[in-house]
């Protein structure tokens, strides 16, 4: 296993985070300005202008994204609801 430095995921949790509702489930989802940044970052990556910082960013946000993913999914599951589904 590799040592990675990231901005530790619950630090964004407090002003990058919204929760969104789709039919009666309730999803968490980054807000217009962290998901922005997000986009920016994984551009600048692609690039390869990130500083260390930067990647330290783009690490924590992206072990926030894939654990909204998997939490996601759990309540998705539990309400027995899928958004490829047409709602009755």
């Amino acid at each position: 296993m590799v040592a990675q430095f990231m901005v530790q995921p619950s630090a964004l949790m407090r002003s990058g985070i919204t929760m969104n509702q789709m039919g009666e489930v309730y999803l968490f989802k980054f807000n217009d300005e962290l998901q922005s940044r997000f986009e920016d970052l994984q551009q600048q990556k692609k690039q390869q202008n990130l500083t260390p910082d930067e990647q330290a960013e783009l690490a924590g946000i992206s072990d926030l994204s894939r654990i909204f993913t998997l939490i996601n999914a759990q309540l998705a599951v539990q309400a027995k609801w899928c958004p490829t589904q047409p709602e009755d």
